[in-house]
This record gives structure tokens, C-alpha cells and sequence, in this order.
């Protein structure tokens, strides 16, 4: 069933939400429909199209610890440009895997300043050690991405629906799957 994007009473998207969600937002006056889907809900004596983009009455505050971009897989992947940091060669996501700079075996932790986009070959020849240890040399130094929170909410969507589009501001093409070939 659809998704329905909630924003922030300033217009600002803060998460994706269950259409379910969405309804009970409504029912509890929290909320005011902004762009509705063409599929329609059914109760006894209510019909109403689903809510497609829904905008918060009162503004919610954020902490940062709410705006801090999650350490994962794809993200390592996406603030690195699905490139390998040490051939420099753009890659698919299954041809790439993570490297830890610094291995664990040495003292290496499982850190953004510590782990980058590496492809297989290359991380198999770097093995378990240093990139100096192997003769390689990074592209840049990692870093903990400080990307804004609409980017993070909507890393994953595939097929995001037309009637959001107005309300997110993206930095990639909107018919863009950084996960896809």
C-alpha cells in the first residue's frame, strides 16, 4: 500500500510514513493534506483518498542526534560515489564491498573516518593491511558526511511518487536508484 510523506509544519520532509499513520495524523487533527493518491479508502460510511504528501500543524524540533546521517553500507557507498577509493573506478553496488583503512587486526574501528568504498580487487589485494603496508593510495581521506536529513530519508526509494516531487530537494536525478545498475 502507499507511502505517505510527512513535512515538517515549514514544509520540511521528516520521514516517510505507513499510509495507516497517515490516516490516524488526520483523525487526530495533527495534520493537513497537502496531495492525495488517486486510490481510494473505504469505511462504513467514509470514503477518502489516501494521503500522498500530509504537512505537520505545529512545528516539530529536531535534535541533531535526528539529523545525523546513519552509518551504513549503502551510505559508506553513496558519500564515496560508488567509486573505489583506491583504483578510482565507479562501480555497481554488488561490485563494490568496504574496506577498513586501518584493519581491525591493527586497531582499526568500524568508523566513518576509517572505512571507504573499495572494490573487490582491490580490497583483496590490500588484504589486512595499511594502504601504505600495500602500496596503495587512498583517493581522499573518509570522512563523516554531514549531508542535510531529506537526503537520508529518501536514500532507498525507488519509484518516488510524482506528487512528492515538489516537496523534496534532491542533489541526484530524481528517476536516479544509486542501488540499481
Amino acid at each position: 500500500m502507499e507511502m505517505t510523506l510527512l513535512l515538517n509544519s515549514t514544509y520540511e520532509p521528516l520521514r516517510v510514513v505507513h499510509w495507516q499513520k497517515a490516516i490516524a495524523l488526520l483523525w487526530q487533527g495533527k495534520v493537513e493534506v497537502l496531495e492525495v493518491y488517486d486510490r481510494e479508502v473505504h469505511g462504513v460510511s467514509i470514503s477518502f483518498k489516501l494521503p500522498s504528501v500530509m504537512r505537520l500543524l505545529k512545528l516539530v524540533r529536531l535534535k541533531d542526534s535526528h539529523r545525523a546521517v546513519k552509518f551504513s553500507r549503502i551510505n559508506i557507498f553513496t558519500r564515496d560515489g560508488y567509486t573505489c577509493q583506491y583504483c578510482r573506478s565507479k562501480y555497481r553496488t554488488e561490485e563494490l564491498t568496504f574496506d577498513h583503512v586501518v584493519p581491525i587486526a591493527k586497531g582499526g574501528r568500524k568508523t566513518w573516518e576509517n572505512i571507504v568504498t573499495a572494490c573487490w580487487r582491490c580490497n583483496n589485494r590490500k588484504s589486512g593491511r595499511t594502504p601504505d603496508e600495500a602500496g596503495m593510495r587512498l583517493m581522499k581521506r573518509p570522512v563523516k558526511p554531514r549531508w542535510s536529513p531529506i537526503v537520508t530519508i529518501t536514500i532507498g526509494i525507488r519509484n518516488t511518487p510524482e506528487s512528492w516531487r515538489d516537496y523534496l530537494y534532491w542533489n541526484m536525478e530524481l528517476d536516479a536508484d544509486p542501488s540499481g545498475p
